[in-house]
């Protein structure tokens, strides 16, 4: 036996070593955005149906058996359908390339604060006044399909021009306004809805927009209640309401001193340990 086993580590050579970390680290990655997907309730069907074709194979159930094999032979196609936006955001995932700039992590100190306070200003304003609002920071998914659906405005950030775009009445105001950098992109724009079902009735068409051009690109979207004045941010899909200021001033610092290092899972720590509560899934 001990012998097998020095023979087995012999044989081992750093390109086998190197192809178990490769294969592992893309185990790891897979594992990880199927955990924060609906892809997690896919893989445990999967699995029960895998199990339960395995066992009419053993067991000789015929009839379930070709039940099975023509239910998974049908069934790729119907998840492709029912999947796409998790394929395509996988896709978006693996595609993303560090060597080009993110539209974030590009400016200064000082810059950075400036534009927080702008928006901070804004967003403090539209909360009083309950100005209803919807702002989408784009980052490495470029959201230029979006952009043209509304109007290019390509201005600097500033507490009143988000104030006159999404002052009731204004021609812009009841669709989205897109961040690109330091520069507001475009205004006027129509967002995909979410297809949770599980979400609170209470909310409407402003924060179902939010929330589903988070599940179709890695943007961050900021919403203000016409209704209530209650701040609300979604990241990666998942809702949060009752923020201040303060959580939005520390979560866009983040977001501007860090750029595209600051990944979905640490910019969903701070807004959940920031936030007063975790509204949906």
């Amino acid at each position: 036996m001990e012998n097998f086993f020095d023979n087995i580590i012999s044989s081992i050579g750093i390109n086998d070593i190197l192809d178990i970390l490769i294969v592992s680290f893309i185990a790891y990655k897979v594992i990880g955005f199927i955990r924060d997907t609906r892809a997690q309730q896919l893989v445990k069907g999967l699995l029960v149906l895998f199990a339960a074709f395995f066992l009419s194979d053993v067991l000789n159930l015929y009839a379930l058996n070709w039940v099975l094999r023509g239910t998974m032979t049908m069934g790729v196609i119907a998840l492709v359908v029912v999947f796409q936006p998790e394929l395509r955001r996988g896709l978006e995932y693996v595609g993303r390339s560090k060597i080009v700039k993110a539209p974030f992590g590009q400016l200064d100190k000082e810059r950075a604060k400036s534009v927080t306070d702008e928006f901070v200003k804004a967003v403090d304003s539209f909360s009083e006044t309950k100005t209803g609002a919807l702002i989408i920071l784009e980052r490495e998914t470029a959201l230029v399909d979006i952009a043209e659906t509304g109007t290019e405005i390509n201005a600097d950030i500033s507490a009143q021009l988000l104030g006159n775009i999404f002052y009731e009445g204004a021609p812009l105001h009841d669709g989205a306004v897109i961040i690109r950098g330091d520069k507001i992109y475009a205004a006027g724009c129509v967002l995909p809805l979410t297809g949770n079902k599980n979400l609170n009735k209470s909310l409407g068409t402003r924060h179902r927009a939010g929330i589903g051009i988070t599940e179709h690109s890695d943007a961050i979207s900021i919403i203000v209640s016409e209704e209530t004045g209650i701040i609300s941010m979604a990241v990666d899909g998942k809702l949060t309401r009752f923020l201040d200021t303060k959580t939005v001033e520390k979560t866009l610092l983040n977001l501007y001193l860090n750029g595209a290092a600051a990944q979905d899972s640490k910019l969903n720590q701070l807004v959940g340990k920031l936030g007063r509560k975790k509204d949906a899934r």
